[in-house]
């Protein structure tokens, strides 16, 4: 792709270096921005290096918050001995957005994957089971996608906390194998979360 100028070039390239945004696209973001006022763009830059200059991660749930102690996690309105595991913050909103779950999260931040260099001591697993140990903590759901990374995140979870008294449950099977918890309508999810079964259940059919 020729550029007449090094600037738009420059531009079009740091825009498409966001994911699912190729370089065509890229240059139509760009180009629209161009045609905006000048404050416009402005709103935009100030937006996103606040964002990135004043975002925490909460101290209980790693969930991503403007303040040490998300909303979540200090309302009163919630159950602290029900916790909800799953990979990041687009899960947890995806799950708020059925309205069926009242309990607390807690974000691992990925997955377990070989693969791609990813072990358990790069979640936040051992942060959960010591929630766990501490006691107060009457039921685990694990809320991963039903991938094969999801999967042996779960079991990894469910052989570490299997010691303890404790209701361990997974979400339903409404959500197919193989798909991201981001992606369910929230009716699926809903019903998902609400028709919980007992993890070691899950197991019999592996």
């Amino acid at each position: 792709m020729d550029f007449s100028s090094k600037l738009l070039q420059n531009a079009v390239d740091e825009v498409a270096q966001l994911p699912g945004i190729g370089k065509r696209t890229a240059l139509r973001l760009v180009l629209h921005l161009l045609k905006q006022p000048r404050e416009r763009t402005q709103y935009l830059s100030k937006a996103l290096l606040d964002f990135r200059e004043g975002i925490k991660l909460c101290r209980n749930c790693h969930n991503i918050s403007d303040v040490d102690l998300c909303e979540i996690c200090s309302s009163s309105r919630r159950d602290p001995e029900v916790i909800c595991v799953v990979e990041d913050i687009r899960d947890v909103m995806a799950i708020e957005n059925t309205s069926q779950f009242k309990g607390l999260y807690h974000v691992l931040g990925g997955k377990i994957s070989p693969i791609e260099g990813v072990g358990p001591h790069n979640l936040t697993i051992d942060n959960l089971i010591e929630k766990v140990d501490k006691g107060g903590v009457r039921e685990i759901i694990l809320a991963l996608s039903s991938t094969m990374e999801g999967d042996t995140t779960n079991f990894y979870i469910y052989r570490q906390l299997q010691k303890y008294e404790l209701k361990l449950t997974t979400i339903a099977r409404g959500i197919s194998v193989g798909d991201e918890i981001e992606y369910a309508d929230e009716v699926t999810l809903g019903r998902s979360i609400i028709n919980r079964v007992p993890f070691a259940s899950s197991l019999k059919g592996l």
